[in-house]
């Protein structure tokens, strides 16, 4: 087989044979032949005699003729088997008058049907093929989804105006709908997992692939691209059930046998390869094509990897990089990651941690035991041939993103660029060892995307599993629920050495906070002991102070008084006999004519103040304190003689 650059130098000498230079142009007429290069360049070769011939079947389209000046003059050999047109130079004009292909995908219950005609048909013409795709009667059909009325199966396409995709679809009231058993057993069939056991043929290479129900047959194939690079117009398959007569049908209308199928596919060898050669000979070009049309996903064929294609570079129609090259922040890194994965394959996909590789760590094996997780490093290469099917069919499968959700810590990083790869590599050798770093350094390209699950442990991290990419749903979540399970039991370990922990630092909480009280109501009854002792301190100062100015008070007023009379003085004198409180008695003899005053201050002076006691009479009771000091006794009537009373003030 020739190289991608021979395949390119002979679709450009095909394209070349048109006359047409403007890239506008040439893209125009591609266009309105679905992406067909054969029959774009039918559409603008004509024969002499304005006749435009198509290789297979033999039919004829009715093409403008060329006049003498515009026409140049033909070889008259006659064309051979590998020839079907003259090498001639059209005019612009024949491209201006070529009818347009229109698309229509018609939708009629669960199925859709995709027609291609050109805009001068009718709309008849549409529900002719649609009999024969859907096998109902044109009188039972009505074709509905026209953006504008009036419209009958005798309406020329060209005269509604229409876009060059149209949405259309077919209602049938006249018809019973299916019955409720078998929707229902199609439905059932839809939500189940079909395992597709495909053997590539040419490489003898099994691939072990999940698909749900509702896939379709075009989907297995594309993916089928992703990993064998055959292009799903050349592939050749073995093992699909006769039903399976359309790539839009169902995986589970097409009759395959569930749980498990086999199939085979291979490359199918072009007819244009094999006379490649024989070509280059001839001024004539023989153009095959076993196109669909949709199918343009192999785009190397063209030439686009070696230059342009039609002037477009081929840089336009590669991916994003997944993560900037030499990303000084490791969180942006990610957010571009999380970004151009979620543009990739959906919204469907396991939420990435946006930080550094230690921040990750702390996150999943530094927190409480009972939260902690296990780490699930994601390693992305874009050149890797298992890249697409693993992210599309197996991480942003609903069952995997919920349980990585609930049990990991998800971190991710892109190893296409060397300079990424290079500073994951340090990372790996810094946090778990130059084995490991060893290891996913002599991993092949083919063998990417890897998974990396990580158990956080006291003194270091473990890598409990390096995952390949060529695995299946069913195998990684196997090993997933496996790491789970060791995982498990050294965090029921952890948790319950947490526990201990805990509870013995509860015990010592508890003494300390016991011991604390003790130590604050000790305090606190010191403190008291201290202010009570204080405080008796400061009365009995208080006392002795009172104490000695009433001694002071009573030896002033005691040497204040006048002294007693004699017992054979002339003078009137009066004989006081006095009894305390406490039952004793003292006597004294005063002139009648000294003042009360004078008996106040004796009485004060053997230390009972008449601000605080009460000086009575007997007969009559009276009390003497009350009445006026400045009287002489003989005046308040104690003369001669008296017997008073102390008695203490309320």
């Amino acid at each position: 087989p020739c190289s991608h650059t021979g395949r390119a130098l002979v679709c450009r000498s095909r394209w070349a044979c048109t006359g047409i230079e403007n890239i506008d142009e040439a893209i125009t007429l591609l266009e309105q032949n679905n992406w067909d290069l054969v029959a774009a360049i039918n559409g603008v070769i004509p024969q002499e005699n304005g006749i435009l011939q198509s290789e297979y079947g033999g039919e004829t389209l009715q093409g403008p003729a060329y006049g003498p000046t515009s026409h140049p003059t033909a070889s008259s050999s006659t064309p051979s088997s590998s020839s079907a047109f003259r090498h001639v130079v059209p005019s612009r004009q024949i491209v201006e008058r070529q009818p347009r292909m229109l698309d229509f995908r018609v939708e009629y219950r669960d199925r859709n049907v995709d027609v291609v005609l050109e805009d001068s048909c009718t709309v008849g013409e549409i529900k002719h093929i649609l009999e024969n795709e859907l096998q109902i009667p044109v009188s039972k059909m009505l074709l509905k989804g026209w953006k504008t009325g009036d419209i009958d199966d005798s309406t020329v396409l060209k005269t509604l105006h229409l876009p060059k995709n149209n949405s259309l679809y077919v209602l049938t009231p006249d018809l019973p709908p299916p019955s409720s058993s078998n929707s229902g057993a199609l439905q059932e069939s839809l939500n189940q997992n079909f395992m597709l056991i495909i053997t590539h043929r040419e490489v003898q290479r099994e691939y072990n692939l999940n698909f749900s129900g509702s896939s379709t047959i075009q989907e297995v194939k594309r993916n089928v691209y992703d990993l064998t690079s055959i292009p799903v117009r050349h592939q050749l398959w073995e093992g699909w059930p006769p039903s399976a007569t359309d790539d839009s049908m169902t995986l589970a209308a097409s009759g395959l046998t569930y749980p498990c199928h086999r199939l085979t596919v291979g490359r199918r060898s072009s007819p244009a390869q094999t006379r490649e050669q024989s070509e280059e000979q001839c001024t004539d070009v023989h153009m095959v094509s076993d196109s669909d049309g949709d199918d343009f996903e192999d785009a190397t064929e063209f030439g686009v990897d070696d230059g342009e294609m039609f002037g477009m570079a081929s840089s336009a129609l590669r991916k994003s990089p997944m993560m900037p090259e030499n990303a000084e922040n490791e969180g942006d890194a990610l957010l571009q990651f999380t970004a151009e994965f979620s543009s990739r394959y959906g919204d469907c996909h396991p939420v990435y941690f946006i930080g550094s590789l230690e921040a990750a760590f702390q996150e999943a094996f530094y927190g409480k035991a009972r939260d902690r997780k296990l780490l699930a490093i994601y390693l992305h290469h874009d050149e890797s041939v298992l890249t697409n099917v693993f992210c599309s069919q197996m991480l942003c499968a609903e069952s995997l993103v919920s349980y990585l959700s609930q049990n990991f810590i998800t971190w991710a990083w892109d190893m296409t660029k060397e300079a990424n790869r290079a500073r994951f590599l340090t990372m790996c050798t810094r946090h778990f060892g130059s084995v490991v770093a060893q290891t996913i350094r002599t991993q092949k390209t083919d063998q990417f995307p890897l998974f990396l699950i990580i158990m956080g442990k006291r003194s270091s991290n473990e890598v409990l599993n390096v995952i390949q990419g060529n695995t299946t749903v069913d195998e990684l979540m196997m090993r997933l629920m496996a790491a789970m399970e060791i995982f498990s039991a050294q965090q029921q370990e952890d948790i319950k050495d947490e526990d201990e922990r805990e509870a013995r630092e509860n015990v010592k909480r508890e003494q300390d906070e016991a011991y604390r009280i003790s130590l604050e109501a000790d305090r606190a009854k010191r403190e008291a002991q201290e202010r009570e002792q204080a405080e008796q301190f400061r009365l009995e100062q208080i006392r002795k102070e009172q104490e000695e100015e009433r001694e002071a008070i009573r030896l002033s007023l005691e040497q204040s008084l006048p002294p007693e009379p004699k017992k054979e003085s002339t003078e009137s004198v009066s004989k006081l006999r006095i009894r305390t409180p406490s039952g004793e008695f003292f006597e004294r003899r005063f002139l009648a004519s000294s003042k009360l005053q004078v008996v106040f201050d004796f009485v004060a002076s053997k230390g009972y103040p008449w601000e605080e006691f009460k000086l009575l009479g007997t007969f009559p009771r009276r009390d003497v304190t009350q009445l006026d000091p400045d009287k002489s006794l003989l005046e308040v009537k104690l003369y001669p003689q008296e017997t008073l009373f102390l008695e203490a003030k309320e």
